[in-house]
Parts: C-alpha cells; structure tokens; sequence
C-alpha cells in the first residue's frame, strides 16, 4: 500500500503547526509537503521590532527545513487547486510551473492586506504583513529624518518626518510605539535644524484603542502612546491620499511622506476560487477544521470559517493565536482520516493577549490578569520566547543588547517602495522585475500596467518619500505596451520609433538586442554598432519564423536586483545598455496555463517598476561589475 500524501498549502502559524504535529504523528507513515512562497515561519508579532530596528530580520524567520523534520518543502504560490483530480498548481520562485498531488491537501495559506476604497491608498500606502514591508519601513522611516534633518524649510521638514497609522489594532499600536521611540533616538542624536520633532498620528474609527482587549488594557495603551507624543484619533480615518499628504474625514489635511496601513487583513484570495461555501470571504468548515462534502479537503487558520463552540452562530477570530491551535487540531484530524485515532474538535480557551509597547512598556491580560507597566513588559517578552519555535536564544541576545546599546538607524535601501504594493496578494515577497506576475494582484493580471504615479510627477513627492527605481535612466518607454520596459535602450532615452506594444525589429518574441549573431547590429540603435555580448562573426540559429536567434543557453535573469543605470549615469552613445533584470538578455516570457488566484486571465511576466520615474539617487547600488576575463557580466552573487 502505497503512502498517503498529504499537501499543506501555507507555513504561517495554521500551517507550521500542522506540519510540526504531522510530522511526529505519522511516524514517517506519510509524505508530507509545505507549499510556500518562502523557506521560512514568519513570527508576525515581534515584526514591529524589525521595523524599529530591536531585531534583525532572520530572528523573526525559523527555518522551515531546519525545524520541520521528515516534511518536503517546495518553494512556491498556488494558483489553483482542482479538486476533483485531487492536485495543486503552483508558481516556483522563478516561474517554473508544478503540480503536487495529494490524498489529503490542507489549506492555511493565511491573510493579506485588507484594502478599502479609499481614493489615493493604494498608490501611496504600504501595509505591514510581511519582511519585506518591515525593511521598507525601517529604511523609509530612517531616510524621512535624515532629510528633514538636512533642510531648513520648515514645511518640507514637517512633512517628512510626519507619519500617519491607520489602524489601532494590535499591529498599528505596535507600530506606532515602537516607531515614536526610534525616531525620537535619531532626532536626540542628530537634532533636526528647525527645531522640530517627529510627529507620529495613529487613526482609527473605532472609540478606542485596541477595542478587542479589556478597555483598562486600552486605556494604558493609549496613555502610553500620549506619553511618547504620538496623535491618537479614534473617530477619525483618511478620505483621501495624495502625493504630499492625507485628507482626514474631519477635513484635517496632513503633510506626509508615510502612509502605514493596518487597518486589518483579509483571507488570501486563493479560496475565493474554489466555488466552495464561504463566510466573508473566509471557507466555511465544520468544528473537526474538514470542509463538508470534501472528507480529503481541510482548512484552518485565517482562511478557514471555524465555528466557535462557547459562542453559537458565530466564528473564530483571525488571530495568530487561534491559528497555531487550529494547526494541532487539524493535524489530529488529519491522522484520524487516514485511520489513526480520533477526530476532535477545536474548542478554545482564551489565554489573554500581550502588546508589546516599546522599552518596559506594554499592556497583557494572561488567564484575564489585566498587567500594565514593567510587569506586563516582563510577561509580553517571555510569552513571546515560549511561543517561538526557533530562534529563542538570537532574540533575548538581541534585547539585551538594544538594552545596553544604541541602535543602528541606516538605510540599507534593499527594498524599495514598488516591491511592497499594498495591493499584492502575497506581501511576504517582495516584488522584484523579471519576476513573474503573481496572481491575484492589480499589476499581475494579463493586460494590466503596473500602478504608477500620475505622469510628470517626481517619486519624492509621493507619501514613500522614494523614487520607484529599477529603470537604466530612469525614463520611461515611450510607444511601449503597458508595464514593459524599453529594452537594451540608451540609458535615459526612450525607445524611439517602435510601434506600440511591438518588440524591436529582427528580434525573436520581443527579446532584448543581446544574444544577436555576432556582427550584425540591432536594428534602431543610436548608431547601429552591435549590441554587446555578442560573439564576433558567430553565425545565428534561425528560428521558426526566420529571424535570427542566439546560439547556446539563454542568460536566467536576476531577481535578487533590478535593472541598474550603467555607470555614471548613463550609457555609451550607440550601445545597448546592460539590463540585468526584466527583459534581460535570453530571458523569455512564457504563458502560464491553469486556473490563478484571481480565476482571471493567464498573468504575463512582470511586474516592471512603475514608468515616470526621476534619475535614480546616490541610494542606488552601482552598475553591474564590468568583467576583463572575457566572460558576460552577471549580477551581484
């Protein structure tokens, strides 16, 4: 008989427990796989201490490898699942399709950014659900207060260092506290000229702070919060965001480069596509976590409508601490479908919440005990040391040392405002060019541009503070089809005399002037020199349709950096500037058959950095390192 295969989609907190539990109750009986985007269990609630700059990144990140023994992981985004053939189609890290069979598939493929329609937000706002939106806050907020330090106009300093939450609920007062703490140290350790301090503002319309826990928690939350000079508003959300500013629904309007949005989240959109009963968007499952009339399909976390059994007629919250439990239950579960033991049914016992506020600080309630002050602050850091699964002695060594040192405000600039839409649907990967379109999201979809700022813009003025960069020069493409790229163009100068949409002359599928048979110019360069990287008198391979085609494999495409400007600025009259990411030499773009998240059209490769885009700045990393032992140039390793 063969082994049962079981397929878990998702490793956040629903996920990474089933698995764990799987793992020592099957006894190696099974094949158990973990699909996820990426190769690590993201501990969501210390991500506010990565953005204040307490914690480095990769101690919030456990390996799923490294603590998951006897699971298979594949790295990762489901597109689809047919359930009649029992199989999941995924999207890999670099656009390579697979499929996974299963006996048993388990869906806890988590949350995303909750986005209201609200004019302006989705272009100048960025959520707070994943690593990538972390690093760009911290090295946004970081760049904000040196530049209002740097100036002596009162109005632009005002505005930079003005930073707008939306959202009082666990993760916006986090973020709030923790932030107000980390600029004030940048500020006290370089005064600003015009005498000004960060200003931070948290909104929400709800009458307090935090309204799920015990209104005396909400209270000492809230004093917190006075005390270290933060805006608290409750009644009050933004109506509008523009480039330089916030409109607030009391008329208020704000200057700000900083918009974080955590106003809540929403089930991942992969469920939506299953045609299966649903509850506000969550998949609706019996008490033992099993999808009725699907004894094969199971379902928990965030994406799963979980009766609660102590309250009838209503369901489980979305919180990562009924997640982790919904994980041991369904693993449970899970056995006993496949004839090992007995099924049980999730019922939960309430523990009490914690709020880390920053320093001693924080508001904790455990078995009901309402705790305020250096007490609640000892009990927050050592509920959260018990909960992590890995990782637990790097974090205590890195509270201490925040205790006893200064911490390192600097910008590293590794993610930029682009890669953290707020409208992607998996905001745990940042979104880099050449990748393909992940389904789900607005600049994903087949046929659709990427979200850019209205033309003649400057990307400073956006709320970001950044400029979208990733494009040589800097310039957009003009006559190009939306979302692409001018390819292999001078740097800084548009793609000339091209019709729209059309890739350049005597080029197969739209591919760059690299990789052409050697001799032979690019058709419409500036003065019709070869393109480079060519070798010189080589003959080219014909293709199916007669134009000329490079001999040997094609050059894979970074991901890990975008396009860069050559060096100083700007390339050689004549010749083709060296991209190495979207539309770099050899890489091809290739349809993507199955069903998507968004059950819509197959995405086209993509996404590209958004057009209307100034010179890039001195926080850009250099050029692509020029090589003199004759090999092509590649990317940083």
């Amino acid at each position: 008989m063969s082994r049962p295969r079981i397929v878990i989609v998702g490793a956040g907190f629903a996920g990474y427990r089933t698995a764990r539990t799987l793992s020592r109750l099957t006894r190696h009986q099974a094949d158990i796989t973990v699909l996820n985007p990426t190769d690590y269990f993201l501990y969501l609630p210390l991500l506010p201490q990565v953005a204040a700059g307490i914690l480095e990144p990769r101690r919030v990140s456990v390996s799923l490898s490294g603590t998951l023994p006897h699971v298979r992981l594949v790295l990762g985004e489901a597109d689809g699942i047919d359930l009649d053939g029992r199989t999941v189609h995924y999207t890999g890290p670099e656009g390579e399709k697979g499929t996974l069979p299963y006996d048993r598939l388990v869906l806890a493929a988590g949350s995303v950014n909750k986005l209201l329609p609200v004019p302006g937000v989705a272009e100048h706002a960025h959520g707070f659900r994943g690593l990538p939106e972390a690093l760009y806050l911290r090295d946004h907020v970081t760049r904000q207060v040196e530049l209002a330090a740097a100036t002596d106009d009162r109005a632009e300093c005002a505005a930079r260092c003005t930073f707008v939450v939306v959202g009082a609920g666990y993760t916006g007062t986090e973020v709030a506290a923790h932030g107000a703490m980390y600029t004030d140290a940048q500020v006290r350790r370089h005064p600003m000229r015009t005498g000004m301090r960060p200003r931070w503002m948290l909104l929400d319309v709800a009458p307090r702070v935090m309204p799920e826990m015990d209104e005396r928690l909400s209270r000492t939350a809230e004093r917190v919060l006075r005390q270290r000079g933060v805006d608290v508003r409750m009644g009050t959300s933004v109506k509008e965001a523009t480039h330089d500013g916030v409109v607030l629904t009391d008329g208020t309007t704000v200057g700000t480069r900083t918009l974080v949005w955590c106003v809540g989240v929403r089930p991942d959109p992969l469920v939506e596509s299953l045609g299966l009963p649903m509850e506000r968007g969550r998949l609706l499952v019996d008490p033992h976590l099993q999808v009725p009339g699907r004894p094969e399909l199971f379902a928990c976390g965030d994406v799963a409508a979980v009766p609660d059994l102590d309250r009838p007629g209503q369901y489980t919250p979305m919180t990562a601490q009924h997640a982790w439990r919904h994980g041991k239950v369904c693993a449970h579960n899970v056995v006993a479908s496949l004839g090992r033991g007995k099924r049980r049914a999730y019922r939960h016992r309430d523990l009490g919440f914690v709020v880390d506020l920053g320093g001693a600080k924080a508001a904790a309630d455990p078995l009901g005990l309402p705790m305020s002050g250096v007490a609640a602050g000892a009990v927050t850091r050592g509920y959260h040391l018990a909960a992590m699964p890995g990782n637990r002695v790097r974090v205590a060594a890195d509270w201490l040392l925040d205790a006893v040192l200064p911490r390192q405000a600097v910008q590293l600039g590794l993610v930029r405002s682009w890669s953290v839409p707020l409208e992607s649907s998996s905001p745990e990967v940042a979104r880099v060019p050449g990748r393909p379109g992940r389904p789900g999201t607005d600049a994903g979809r087949a046929g659709e541009p990427a979200k850019a700022p209205p033309a003649g813009e400057a990307a400073e003025k956006r709320p970001g503070g950044e400029p979208a960069e990733g494009r040589p020069g800097g310039e957009p493409a003009k006559n190009q089809q939306a979302g692409e790229s001018a390819k292999n163009q001078s740097a800084g100068e548009p793609a000339k005399n091209q019709p729209a949409g059309e890739p350049a002359k005597n080029q197969p599928g739209g591919e760059s002037a690299k990789n052409q048979p050697g001799g032979e110019p690019a058709k419409n360069q500036p003065t019709g020199e070869p393109a480079k990287n060519q070798p010189r008198g080589g003959d080219a391979k014909k293709g199916p349709s007669g134009s000329p085609r490079a001999s040997g494999r094609p050059r894979r495409a970074l991901e890990a950096a975008g396009p860069r400007p050559a060096r100083g600025g700007s390339a050689k009259p004549g010749k083709a500037s060296r991209g190495t990411g979207a539309g770099a030499a050899g890489k091809r773009p290739t349809a993507s058959p199955g069903p998507t998240r968004s059950a819509g059209p197959p995405t086209e490769p993509g996404p590209e950095p958004p057009a209307h885009q100034p010179p890039p700045g001195p926080d850009i990393a250099p050029g692509p390192v020029r090589r003199t032992d004759g090999r092509a140039e590649e990317g940083d390793s």
